[in-house]
């Protein structure tokens, strides 16, 4: 029989890729490498992160630190150990990232040693290099899998681990499809392991979660919404049709690791605490692009076309950070030898918003450019340093007044720059800089063309770096944004319309009139028709009542102030004042659109001061702050990032990058957040072809789609999931929710079922409260899925509370249509005792039965395994019945028999320990006192004697009444001086009070299982 792929198997297959890539590979042959690793390294202690002896023989024989010798090596590690101890995950990272970028700080001593004594003659404080970023092969690259790292609050055994010199650098957990487990179980399982064992990842630069089909990286730290892919790679890294083993490859290759490391690394302080920012793919691969075109050509223009929301900012100054601090790796030289770098971005706002994001990152050597004057002065000095400016600011700077030769610019929304003969002032300051536009809308309307002001010459592109919408929606750095098209019927204003028009006019019927209204009349007239407004405005808080279910906001795009005045008074009728706020300035385009004293009233009582307007700002982009809708005409339509805002209602007719920016502000993700929506009242989606006049299909397929192809989605997905039902009744009976659970207990279909909901799930939400829902029948049919999904995780991941999880559409379902506290009797999270064994094994399918002693049996050994080794023996039993139930290779009542029969042999063991008197750490002591120190221990009782008298010691000898005894390397010296006492003066066992193994165990042992 062909053997199905497993999590083990692809953990092989991963290592065989790292050993392609140059790693030297422990646990290819069999036995695990981290075993074996720590065998070879003397790793005994298995709180240890870093393995010294590998480190401590690379630091001496490396070269790179020719003052560090066997004398003085074990100080250096000494202190090294205690950078490890930190307050919180993150600021331990970002401390230790430096040691690793720019060595160990290291007090030498003169006396025996050559130096260069200080002024007293005493000591020389040298930087020691724990990694060679100039000679890469210098260094020790080893991948290990099942690393095993123990701790207070347990042990954990990633799946891969990636050492540089002996430090941990990446970790990597694995899952395989095949047995109903994905990237997202391995993402939880690697937060779970920081919060466990968050020393093992104070000195890593990212983790890794793959299954065999995805993969996915993220800072060590990072939730679990920013685990993205790493898509693309260069040549001699690409693989096709495999997606992770390319990631791996094009990422985990040593030059990149290194390079991610030593160049692409910010630490961000952030509100409730700081933050590691590392690269996505298309920011790291776009600067190297730069760099390489400097490099290696004449040419000095260059275009990077990525999607709003895909972290431009963070590109530029990823690339102004190595372009300023001369980045190397390797035989690489730095890029520039001292360069100014210009970040020119075309608002005031914007400029505020990087100034702000600068002095997060802690950036080094910037400066702020206030006035033209004063960019003039710091152009003409040329310091190499990053210079912050508005394309504005250029306006009133002179001619040629470059005093770098190296400067290079780097222009934000790089479409502002051919606006109001701005570029042709930075053009003529600045006559020999280099200039990359970096912009997610460009533009090609006549003589504005982004692409021929940034074209390459005999490039087979138009420029030098693509990221699409297509690539961020399926990165899930951007939401898909759908569209609706509104018709509204509304009511001529007669008022409203010039009298000429009226009179003109007058013979003609309503109908007659309005077509020729919707005709003639320019779209801004039409928009400004109080009679129009009202009926808009009514059909928008009807619509927006569905939104605000989740908290989600909404803006109202205008095409006047005129229009935002009339839309705010109108919304105001329906909606709380603080709900609704209206933006304009002075400045907007729309500011000359008063016809009258009545107009300038109408629109000045929603004037507001700069103040008051970034207030406002300020509090829409909090999700839980008013005001929950915002009208504006021009304003927030560029650069404005508010995750919170689902909703555009867009009675304006934009086109092309303009449309582009105004749908980008509704795809921001954020928690629970699936789509963006745009309602258009203007009929703009309509013809996309008109709305869109790029070159590019992708960009008219990919923008937004009707919202009525998610129906048609939505309606084959639930299709598919309750074909796995087919020939059960649909009602929600106890049986028929076990004959459900049966048939997804097992592979494919459980699978299937877990990944299916989560689908349907989102895109129920996604599409309620609409009214089709119901008349479609979609509804019922959800609510019967959902009804099997509450129990299906309670059954299999023994939630108490699945029906938290839901967001509004569906909490509402549950509380109008499904009795929880019926699936919470009929499903309870067992137990493994007795009595609830015989309640399990009463259960009216065979299926249900194996599921659950299956996760009850789980449930009780995972916390149990680190304390005992033999509850480690009862975990691999279970997991083999478990994979050959998945697998097909027993049937359901083989299963249950095997099961009932594990689990009758934990229950016994435990009654056993119980009778005997010993305590979990002195039966686990004895246990490995018998089974692998025969040669030394007598007897069993013999062993039983020196098992409890050390766990006595333990209780009567070790304080525990104090937080974080368990980490303090005075409280494990303690206990290491008592057991050795007693087994040397008690028990007369010297040779075991010398066996380092034996003690880390039995300290292991002894911690685990205090109270």
């Amino acid at each position: 029989m062909s053997k199905l792929p497993s999590e083990a198997g692809y953990q092989h297959d991963v290592l065989g890729w790292l050993e392609e890539l140059g790693w030297e590979v422990y646990g290819l042959d069999g036995e695990y490498g981290g075993s074996r690793l720590d065998r070879e390294y003397n790793r005994t202690d298995k709180r240890e992160v870093i393995y010294w002896d590998l480190l401590s023989e690379w630091l001496v024989e490396s070269e790179i630190n020719p003052e560090i010798t066997e004398d003085n090596v074990d100080e250096v590690l000494n202190s090294l150990q205690r950078d490890l101890n930190h307050d919180t995950l993150v600021t331990g990272n970002r401390d230790f990232h430096e040691v690793l970028t720019t060595g160990k700080k290291f007090t030498l001593r003169a006396e025996g040693f050559v130096t260069d004594r200080d002024e007293d003659g005493d000591v020389d404080v040298i930087y020691v290099d724990l990694i060679d970023f100039e000679n890469l092969e210098n260094n020790r690259f080893v991948a290990a899998d099942e690393f095993q790292v123990d701790g207070p609050n347990g042990r954990i055994r990633p799946d891969v681990n990636l050492f540089v010199n002996g430090i941990p650098l990446v970790t990597m957990e694995l899952k395989s499809i095949a047995e109903d487990n994905d990237f997202y179980d391995a993402i939880r399982d690697l937060r779970n392991y920081e919060e466990k064992r968050s020393r093992l990842f104070v000195p890593g630069l990212f983790n890794v979660a793959a299954d065999q089909g995805e993969y996915r990286y993220a800072a060590v730290g990072a939730p679990q919404r920013l685990y993205m892919p790493w898509r693309n790679a260069p040549e001699q890294y690409a693989v096709e049709d495999n997606e992770p083993k390319q990631a791996i490859r094009a990422m985990c290759n040593r030059e990149t690791l290194l390079n991610l490391l030593k160049n692409y690394v910010f630490h961000e302080r952030q509100p409730g605490g700081d933050a590691r920012i590392i690269p996505r793919y298309m920011q790291y691969y776009a600067v190297e692009e730069i760099f390489d075109l400097i490099r290696t050509t004449d040419h000095k223009r260059g275009l990077i076309w990525h999607t709003q929301g895909s972290g431009k900012s963070f590109t530029m100054l990823f690339a102004a950070r190595n372009l300023i601090q001369g980045a190397t790796l390797g035989d690489r030289a730095p890029v520039l030898d001292n360069p100014q770098v210009l970040v020119v971005v075309d608002t005031d706002d914007l400029e505020s918003q990087m100034e702000n994001q600068l002095n997060a990152l802690n950036f080094d050597r910037f400066d702020v450019a206030r006035s033209g004057a004063h960019l003039q002065r710091l152009l003409e000095e040329g310091r190499s340093t990053l210079v912050l400016t508005t394309i504005q600011k250029f306006g009133n700077v002179d001619s040629d007044v470059q005093g770098n030769d190296e400067t290079v610019i780097m222009s934000d929304e790089a479409h502002r720059y051919m606006e109001k003969d701005l570029g042709t002032k930075l053009n003529a300051a600045l006559p020999d800089a280099y200039h990359f536009g970096f912009t997610g809308t460009p533009v090609r309307e006549g003589d504005r063309d982004t692409f021929r002001n940034y074209e390459i010459p005999d490039s087979e592109t138009p420029y030098l770096h693509r990221y699409s919408i297509k690539d961020g929606i399926d990165d899930g750095l951007i939401l898909p944004v759908h569209f609706d098209i509104h018709e509204i019927d509304w009511d001529i204003d007669r008022a409203g319309l010039n009298q000429a028009f009226d009179a003109e006019f007058d013979h003609l019927d309503l109908d007659e009139k309005r077509e020729l209204i919707q005709e003639y009349v320019t779209q801004t007239e039409i928009a400004e028709l109080r009679s129009r407004v009202s009926a808009v405005a009514r059909s928008i808080d009807e619509h927006y009542r569905g939104v605000e279910e989740n908290g989600w906001k909404g803006m109202v795009v205008t095409p006047s102030r005129k229009a935002a005045a009339l839309y705010g008074e109108e919304l105001l009728k329906y909606r709380d004042p603080e709900e609704v706020e209206v933006l304009y300035t002075s400045n907007d385009p729309g500011a000359g659109d008063e016809s009258g004293p009545g107009d300038k009233k109408l629109i000045s009582q929603f004037h507001t001061t700069p103040e008051e307007r970034s207030d406002i700002i300020r509090r829409f982009k909090d999700p839980d702050e008013n005001p929950k809708l915002v009208v504006v005409c021009d304003m927030l339509l560029t650069g404005f990032d508010a995750p919170a805002v689902k909703a555009m209602y867009l009675d304006r007719n934009l086109k092309n990058h303009k449309l582009l920016q105004a749908i980008a502000r509704t795809n921001r993700p954020a928690e629970q957040k699936n789509n963006g929506l745009i309602v258009d009242y203007q009929g703009v989606f309509r013809n996309l072809d008109e709305a869109f006049e790029y070159d590019d299909e992708e960009v008219k397929e990919m923008a937004a789609q009707p919202r009525g192809e998610l129906f048609e989605k939505l309606e084959r997905k639930i299709d598919d999931l309750l074909s796995l039902f087919e020939g059960i009744e649909r009602d929600d009976g106890q049986e028929t929710l076990l004959e459900c659970l049966s048939r997804v207990s097992s592979h494919p279909e459980k699978r299937d079922f877990k990944q299916g909901f989560r689908e349907v799930r989102d895109l129920y939400e996604t599409l309620e409260p609409d009214p089709d829902l119901e008349k479609k029948g979609i509804r019922d049919e959800y609510r019967w899925l959902l009804t099997i999904y509450i129990a299906f995780r309670r059954n299999n991941n023994r939630d108490e509370s699945p029906e938290d999880e839901f967001r509004a559409q569906t909490q509402k379902i549950l509380q109008e249509n499904v009795d929880v506290t019926d699936i919470k009797r009929e499903f309870p999270i067992y137990e493994l005792n007795g009595e609830d064994l015989e309640a399990m094994l009463d259960l009216p399918s065979m299926g249900a039965k194996a599921n659950a002693i299956e996760h009850a049996t789980q449930a009780h050994l995972q916390p149990r395994v680190d304390s005992n080794p033999q509850y480690e023996e009862f975990g691999k039993r279970v997991e083999r019945i478990i994979t050959k139930r998945q697998n097909g290779s027993i049937t359901d009542p083989e299963a249950v028999e095997r099961l009932t029969e594990v689990s009758n042999e934990i229950l016994e063991f435990e009654e056993e320990l119980s009778e005997q008197g010993l305590s979990d750490a002195s039966y686990a002591i004895y246990l490995t006192l018998d089974e692998e120190y025969g040669d030394v221990i007598a007897d069993e009782e013999t062993a039983k004697d020196v098992a409890q008298d050390l766990w006595e010691g333990f209780e009567e000898e070790i304080q525990t009444d104090f937080e974080g005894w368990e980490t303090r390397d005075s409280t494990r010296k303690a206990i290491r001086k008592m057991v050795i006492q007693r087994l040397i003066k008690t028990h007369g066992l010297s040779s075991l009070a010398k066996d380092d193994e034996f003690l880390e165990e039995t300290i292991g042992y002894l911690t685990e299982n205090a109270e």
